[in-house]
């Protein structure tokens, strides 16, 4: 039985066969290369005196080819025979020596499960890598809000069109509303669009959006009549003298019922065909918000453009704020660019007020909105005038102070670079939530 304890050289010795086994093969390799070379220089003066001796005897040629032949096995054979002898050698070490066949087995065995957990490693990034990717909206922020804002704006006409219905539908007797909320979660929205559609634009998506819409939402108008009976007080004579009496009569009513149902967003997307890949990549987009949480829930998601807002025409004849807002509405239905300060570059919000400024009789160079609010004398909302600035708070987080501001317009509205540039109300729950002050310029 073999002592594990014995002789500490043991690996030296092995090193030592090792190094003598290598050095025997070199040399028959090299011996070998020296008659390869001496070979080829052979074939090469044998080719040439059969070029110039082109009646040389198909014997001489076939005892020429049988001895490069041999010469050729020679050489395999002498070079097989020293790779077995080092072979062999090394085998009757390590049965001699089984501490270094445990030693190299325990190497193999390491190196294979170092392998293995890099293989496992790399798979695991990859996969994480993958997993972030599937998890992020591809589209530009830009068209998200966009096409989200082009959602709302349908909402936004249904909710017109309920409100108008006494007036397209007149001459009934009674209007009976059956609505149910009228909303959609944003996220749902957009996680559907991108894993159909990938890497969408906001003018790409109207058809779809409008279909997605309409199988969200059933407005449906249906009349009726009913006869009601009612108790009425009449009048008789009798024996000349006028009496009452008490009569149940019937009349009819027209109804009309107006009735709104709304399925979810979610619902429609649920029956939506998408592949197994796509479901997957929606229920992932949806879970992460498409890693951008606070995508809708800041001041810049505000993209719609009302067409029912304008400038009180009175104001207008102000030549100072006249000349602010032609100089403002050249740029509406531009996009909000974080840090922009001209038309080349786009405007974020001081960005674009400055610019008006200094584009309308002011010369207050590039600054933020605190900047453009130190410049300016607080005013009451009482005071509030046409040209003066609207300055809001909180609307960016970890940011103190103003962190917005627009062109006040008198009668509740505002020009302002949000999510385009665009005329806003400012009597929505959002800026009365995040209002800060009105400020005059000098």
């Amino acid at each position: 039985m073999y002592a594990y304890n014995q002789d500490e050289n043991v690996g030296g010795d092995a090193l030592d066969y090792g190094l003598s086994a290598a050095s025997e093969t070199h040399e028959l390799t090299k011996k070998m290369i020296r008659k390869r070379i001496k070979r080829a220089q052979i074939q090469k003066e044998q080719a040439k005196a059969a070029t110039e001796a082109a009646k040389q005897s198909s014997k001489t040629t076939a005892e020429v080819s049988k001895k490069a032949a041999e010469e050729a096995a020679k050489i395999a054979k002498e070079l097989f025979d020293a790779a077995r002898k080092a072979i062999q050698t090394i085998i009757e070490f390590l049965i001699e020596n089984p501490v270094v066949l445990v030693a190299i087995i325990v190497i193999v065995a390491l190196f294979l499960v170092f392998q293995a957990f890099k293989v496992e490693i790399l798979t695991m990034f990859g996969s994480m890598s993958e997993t972030t990717v599937a998890g992020t909206y591809t589209a530009y922020d830009e068209d998200i809000i966009g096409v989200n804002s082009d959602y709302n704006k349908l909402e936004k006409e249904l909710r017109k069109t309920i409100n108008n219905t006494e007036t397209d539908f007149p001459g009934y007797d009674e209007y009976e509303y059956k609505l149910e909320e009228i909303g959609h979660n944003p996220y749902e929205l957009i996680s559907y669009l991108t894993a159909v559609y990938e890497n969408f634009t906001r003018r790409g998506m109207k058809v779809v959006i409008k279909e997605l819409f309409n199988s969200q939402y059933n407005l449906s108008y249906s009349s009726r009549e009913e006869t009601r009976y009612r108790t009425v007080t009449k009048y008789g004579i009798e024996n000349g003298e006028v009496y009452s009496y008490q009569e149940i009569e019937s009349y009819t009513v027209s109804i009309l019922t107006v009735k709104l149902n709304n399925r979810g967003l979610g619902k429609v997307i649920e029956g939506k065909p998408l592949t197994e890949v796509q479901r997957a990549r929606y229920n992932v987009l949806l879970e992460t918000k498409g890693n951008k949480p606070d995508l809708f829930e800041d001041l810049y998601t505000d993209v719609e453009i009302p067409e029912d807002l304008e400038v009180p025409p009175e104001a207008l004849t102000d030549q100072t704020f006249a000349a602010m807002i032609a100089e403002g509405e050249k740029y509406l239905g531009r996009a909000y660019v974080w840090g922009g300060s001209s038309p080349s570059t786009g405007f974020d919000c001081s960005g674009f007020v400055c610019w008006v400024l200094n584009h309308s009789g002011w010369s207050i160079g590039r600054t933020d909105c605190n900047g453009l609010k130190s410049k300016c004398t607080v005013v009451s909302a009482a005071e509030a005038k046409p040209g003066d600035l609207i300055f809001f708070k909180g609307t960016q987080k970890n940011k103190a102070g103003a962190t917005h501001v627009g062109i006040y317009c008198g009668d509740g509205i505002m020009l302002h670079c949000g999510n385009p540039i665009q005329y806003t109300s400012i009597n929505t729950n959002y800026y009365k939530k995040h209002f800060l002050c009105y400020g005059r310029l000098p």
